[in-house]
């Protein structure tokens, strides 16, 4: 079975956008793609401030998949919020 070390060293070799596209499309699936854009795109609107009820009425999701972005983006050292920020 995968590691998830072994993953993440995939996801480091790979600098082509066309071809990380490409990858990201062969092992998940539409939903999965679908998800976790969401996930990113509630962490950019988190970023700008909006609170987690407008969030959370704009996207039709319960609080709770909010809540665990808007603690992701309150640790001090946390590496989302680094690219979030374009740091």
């Amino acid at each position: 079975m995968i590691s998830q070390n072994d993953l993440i060293g995939i996801f480091t070799r790979i600098s082509d956008v066309e071809e990380m596209k490409a990858f990201i499309e062969e092992i998940l699936t539409p939903k999965e793609i679908q998800d976790l854009a969401l996930r990113w795109k509630l962490l950019q609107e988190l970023d700008k401030g909006k609170t987690q009820r407008s969030i959370a009425s704009q996207y039709g999701i319960s609080l709770c998949k909010i809540t665990r972005g808007s603690k992701i983006l309150k640790k001090n050292q946390s590496i989302t919020k680094k690219y979030l920020r374009g740091e």
